[in-house]
Formats: C-alpha cells, sequence, structure tokens
C-alpha cells in the first residue's frame, strides 16, 4: 500500500510504499528475546545470538516490536525485540498475527497464475477484454493494457494510494479507517488521473494493477479474490493463521498491534482497526510468520504452480525506483527478486501499511525462508530501519546457503 507520505522525499521511496519511513514513537519497551525451536546445541546457540543480534539491530532504530522466523537446512528459529502490545508490555509471540499490506500480491498473483495454468485466462489478455470500460478516460485505455502489465508493475497507471484519503494523516486514518471501499472506488481514484507512462514503457509500482487484478478473478471465476485465495491457498497449505478479510476491521486471536505518527512526529497511535476493503487485493491479507514461511516454500518449491506459470512469475523486469532500498531489484508477476552479498538472488514481497511493515526473503529453491515483521514508524530521518531488516535478511539467507 501507499500513502502520500511516502512521497516526501526521495528516501521515502516516492511511489512503491514498500519503505515505511515515518516518525519513531519512542516508546519504552522490556529487554528482548530470542527462542530457539529446534534444540540448544552449541552452534545452534551461536546462530540463535546472531539472529537475536540482529533482531535487536533492527529494533534499535525505532520500531515498537520486531519478530522474525528463520527457517532453513538450520531448522527453525524465531526471535523478538519490543513489544507487540505498547499498553501492555506483551512481548511478542510466534504465532502472533499482523497485516501484511502489500506481500498479499504474491498470494494473489498466485491464483491469477493458476487461472493461466488452467487455460482460463491468458497473461496477454487486456484489462479491456475481461474488464470492459473499467479502465478509460484521462488517457486510460484498458485496451492498451495486459493482465502480466497489472502483475508486474509497467501498466502505467495511477497508485490510487498517493491519493488515498483514509492514510494522508493520524486525523483523516481516525476518521475513514472503518469507510467500505469497492474496487470500483478504487480504481476510480486512479481514473481521475493521467497514466504516469505509457503501458510497458516502464516500471512503477502501483497499487491500482492488483486491485484491477482481484476484480478479474472474480470476473473468470464468479467468485471474489478473498474465496479464490482462501480456497486455492490457504485451505489446501493448512495456512491457520492467515486470512483475506472483507470488511472486518479486527485482526482476531493473538497479534501484533501497529503504531504509526504518520510522519507528523510525536508518540504514534494504535492504528491496528482498519477496515481492509481500501487495501483490497493489493494489500488486505493477514498472517503470521509460520503461514508465510510455509506459503513461500510451497510457491518456490513448486506445489502451487505449474512449471511454465512459476518460471513466467519468476521472469523479471528491472524496477529501479527499489534501488534505494533494494539495489539492483527486479520484479517478476507479484515476485521480488533481490541480490544476495553471497552472490545470486533471493525472491520475496515487501509489504507496508502505516504500523506495520513486513520483510521476506526466500531462496530460490524454497528451502530458505526468513520473514520479519516490524511495527511501529522506524527511523525517519534515514534508511537504517530498512537497511537493518535487509542486513537480517541478507544475513539469514547467506548463513543458510553456507551450510
Amino acid at each position: 500500500m501507499a500513502t502520500k507520505t511516502y512521497r516526501r522525499t526521495t528516501s521515502r521511496i516516492v511511489t512503491t510504499t514498500l519503505v515505511t519511513a515515518l516518525a519513531g514513537l519512542g516508546l519504552a519497551v522490556p529487554a528482548s528475546g530470542a527462542t530457539e525451536a529446534t534444540g540448544a546445541t552449541a552452534a545452534a546457540g551461536s546462530a540463535k545470538e546472531r539472529l537475536q543480534r540482529q533482531v535487536d539491530a533492527v529494533h534499535k532504530t525505532g520500531t515498537v516490536g520486531v519478530l522474525v522466523r528463520s527457517t532453513g537446512p538450520h531448522g527453525t528459529r524465531y526471535a523478538t525485540a519490543g513489544v507487540a502490545d505498547a499498553g501492555t508490555g506483551r512481548t511478542a509471540r510466534a504465532d502472533d498475527k499482523f497485516r501484511i499490506a502489500s506481500a498479499t500480491k504474491t498470494y494473489v498473483s498466485t491464483v491469477v497464475l493458476q487461472l493461466v495454468g488452467e487455460g482460463r485466462l491468458s497473461l496477454d489478455d487486456t484489462v479491456e477484454d475481461r474488464l470492459p470500460g473499467v479502465v478509460s478516460g484521462n488517457g486510460n485505455d484498458g485496451a492498451k493494457i495486459t493482465v502480466r502489465q497489472l502483475l508486474n508493475h509497467t501498466s502505467g497507471l495511477f497508485n490510487y494510494t498517493a491519493d488515498f484519503p483514509a492514510l494522508a494523516s493520524a486525523e483523516a486514518y481516525e476518521a475513514g479507517r472503518y469507510t467500505t471501499w469497492t474496487d470500483s472506488e478504487l480504481v476510480g481514484i486512479a481514473m481521475r488521473h493521467a497514466p504516469d507512462f505509457e503501458p510497458g514503457a516502464k516500471w512503477s509500482y502501483s497499487n491500482t494493477n492488483y486491485t484491477l487484478a482481484g476484480m478479474i478473478i472474480e470476473k473468470v471465476t464468479g467468485h471474489s479474490w478473498q474465496q479464490e485465495v482462501t480456497k486455492r491457498v490457504i485451505r489446501p497449505l493448512g495456512l491457520r493463521n492467515t486470512l483475506a478479510p472483507t470488511t472486518s476491521p479486527r485482526i482476531p486471536g493473538s497479534h501484533m498491534k501497529g503504531y504509526s505518527a504518520f510522519g507528523e512526529g510525536g508518540r504514534g497511535i494504535d492504528i491496528t482497526a482498519f477496515n481492509p476493503s481500501g487495501a483490497g487485493a493489493a494489500g488486505a491479507m493477514i498472517s503470521d510468520t509460520g503461514d508465510m514461511t510455509r506459503f513461500y516454500r510451497a510457491l518456490l518449491g513448486g506445489r502451487l504452480l505449474k512449471p511454465a506459470q512459476l518460471t513466467e512469475m519468476r521472469t523479471t523486469v528491472r524496477a529501479t525506483e527499489l534501488d534505494p532500498v533494494w539495489p539492483g531489484a527486479r520484479y517478476g508477476l507479484g515476485l521480488m527478486e533481490s541480490p544476495l552479498t553471497c552472490g545470486g538472488t533471493y525472491y520475496g514481497h515487501a509489504g507496508d501499511l502505516p504500523g506495520y511493515s513486513t520483510r521476506d526473503g526466500v531462496s530460490a529453491d524454497g528451502r530458505s525462508v526468513v520473514v520479519l515483521e516490524a511495527t511501529g514508524d522506524g527511523s525517519t530521518s534515514d534508511l537504517s530501519t530498512e537497511q537493518a531488516k535487509n542486513a537480517l535478511i541478507d544475513q539469514q539467507l547467506c548463513a543458510a546457503d553456507a551450510r
């Protein structure tokens, strides 16, 4: 998801909103803790301590709470820092849920590609073919935009969340957090603006693309994208803590609370409750680190897509707008690809809503996965929070690869 706040400085990654660089909350937190899920050995202890130091480094940049799960040849470990609830001081638990924001896009793209594999849809179909008249006006033309261009953000469509009132400020959020939005209304916001460029001319992140992808899923199947993600991904994989909500503003069960000051300075507000219809197929889902790990292992391991469609998903284009945070980043069909310092690349998809920042990384074979959730705004003056999160994922994946 994106807000106008993210467009204020270059360091905040103007058009992507995969970066949450808002004001830190300055909340008091207890000492952090780590748990080893596979038994205590000297080697594992060293790895556990290393993960804890990396989590602490993220927390020290101004986040409220941090939760990380690292899975690979070493087994599974997790570490926490800060708090899941600033009011009670409760520390995060391994199965705490959180809003995964734009990481939702990988699940939605998976469903679209499954439909392609079933012959019910083509990546070369145009938006006009599937949604007649929806993308039009102010220079927008759905007949020139393909499904592929929606999924890899080369459509040129204006990013509706850059003109989305509920995410513009703390006051606006309080006023609009429970509003129900339809997909047509969200796309309508984008249609009030001219496209940023001709389809296929370049890359630019736009949540509008995935709102349309969700609408196409419904047009093809007769069911909402939430129903299809649940039927095709959540239930088959047994993702018990993963939800694709429609309008309920609650995160059920044990969860991490989100806090944000919306770039306005001062103490952040609790923004946990939010009607997810404003995010929709671009970022409405809720999950936990264990379920996200299972999903990415299944996806990259070839259990959710046929080989041809997995190849399409991993076929990337250069995404230079992401360079300030992910130098050399590329983007496929709902999947980011980033270089590793130890050689090779990893996949995943970042996600941000006010108060929540999801980062993940998965090796090309799906065997090693790191999922990180940070709440609060993090650093506001530089990219130190992002650098610490990326360093953690890189070091964990490189350490797994070295074993």
